[in-house]
């Protein structure tokens, strides 16, 4: 359940952003809503390109940021969606101060795949404490490479 949704409108020189609780049963499924309606009002609204690769990547970062989150975590957690210089940046805020662990590749091991997976597909990736649990923070690049590379272009 989405308990606040927040688009906020603004000019193309500043970031654009929206921000949702997200908690209930169903966290994941209203985080990627969140994720394809903000994605979809860039585009629309704004005019800055959102390319197929890059809306499915965002979904499955917010899929995986949020599952974490809701497994590892009590409480509600936040998802924060900014748009600035081309790339979208997804942050994701839960309660746990624990820092997640990245475990060795293991291609026998089911599970536990996500971090190396978001880590895999995003521009960056950072993972900081707030003063009240952390803050798992990636970058996607909006447009399509045409190079072909799965993080966007490369500057």
């Amino acid at each position: 359940m989405v308990c606040d949704d927040v688009v906020r409108h603004v000019t193309t020189d500043r970031p654009i952003w929206s921000a949702a609780t997200l908690g209930g049963d169903e966290p994941i499924g209203a985080a990627r809503d969140v994720a394809r309606r903000f994605l979809a009002e860039v585009q629309a609204d704004h005019g800055i390109p959102v390319s197929s690769r890059a809306m499915g990547l965002v979904l499955l970062v917010v899929s995986e940021l949020v599952t974490n989150a809701y497994k590892y975590a009590p409480g509600p957690c936040l998802l924060d969606l900014k748009v600035s210089g081309g790339s979208v940046e997804v942050s994701v805020w839960d309660s746990e101060s624990a820092l997640p662990l990245t475990l060795p590749a293991d291609p026998g091991r089911v599970g536990q795949h996500g971090l190396e997976i978001v880590m895999g597909v995003c521009r960056s990736f950072e993972v900081r404490r707030e003063p009240v649990g952390k803050r798992v923070t990636v970058s996607i690049v909006l447009a399509d490479d045409p190079g072909g590379h799965p993080a966007g272009l490369l500057l």
